[in-house]
């Protein structure tokens, strides 16, 4: 448990430039308070004793602002950035250093049983008001841009963003710093970038074809 204390400690540090002292991060970051009272919810719920567990998190939500169900895995140094607004479903699962910011949801898309919830894997990043949505996998090393919908499974070493979420593939590799969740490529700007290209192209081409028959009746 001391190990997990310091860990959590540490973690804040490696990820949020504005941590200044120990002290100030065991009693103002509530990211990290989620996280102590989520393990004491969940080594409850893994005990069987589920409405205890569910009156812990019930607390840790209210004084927090982030609702984590004790059914959740969690796995090591994950970090929460601010958090007010973060939701991590029952049967979700967490991989190892992954950083999830404010207004994130890791949900179901219904009422089905059994797994319901995403396995995020490990270094994922997840912007500020992600929603990530259904019994699928995040990869390893994936992005997930600020805002998006992600609705499907997303493979490793992946960035997405837009609502629905879409891919962005970058020769296989995680794309810029894992901590810059503004500076991602935007697929539906991309495209309406083209459009406005080819409008421009079909203008010049119509006022070329306008120009030429008007000197053409003069003559």
């Amino acid at each position: 448990m001391l190990r997990h204390f310091r860990s959590d400690v540490q973690t804040v540090f490696e990820n949020d430039p504005a941590a200044r002292s120990r002290f100030e991060v065991i009693f103002t970051y509530s990211g990290v308070h989620a996280i102590w009272g989520h393990r004491l919810a969940h080594s409850f719920y893994r005990k069987g004793w589920f409405t205890v567990a569910r009156v812990i998190s019930q607390v840790s939500r209210f004084m927090t602002g982030i609702e984590i169900h004790p059914g959740a895995k969690i796995g090591e140094r994950l970090f929460i950035d601010h958090g007010m607004g973060v939701v991590i479903g029952e049967t979700c699962e967490i991989g190892d250093n992954v950083v999830i910011y404010q207004g994130v949801t890791l949900g179901g898309t219904g009422k089905e049983k059994g797994k319901r919830h995403p396995t995020i894997g490990n270094n994922v990043v997840i912007g500020s008001g992600a929603k990530v949505l259904g019994s699928f996998a995040v990869g390893d090393n994936s992005n997930i841009g600020s805002n998006a919908v992600v609705l499907r499974e997303v493979p490793d070493n992946c960035t997405v963003v837009g609502n629905p979420g879409r891919v962005v593939r970058r020769n296989g590799e995680r794309v810029g710093d894992r901590l810059d969740h503004t500076q991602l490529p935007d697929p539906v700007i991309e495209m309406f970038r083209m459009m406005q290209k080819e409008i421009d192209e079909l203008k010049y081409k119509v006022n070329g074809e306008r120009y030429l028959e008007n000197e053409g009746s003069k003559s």
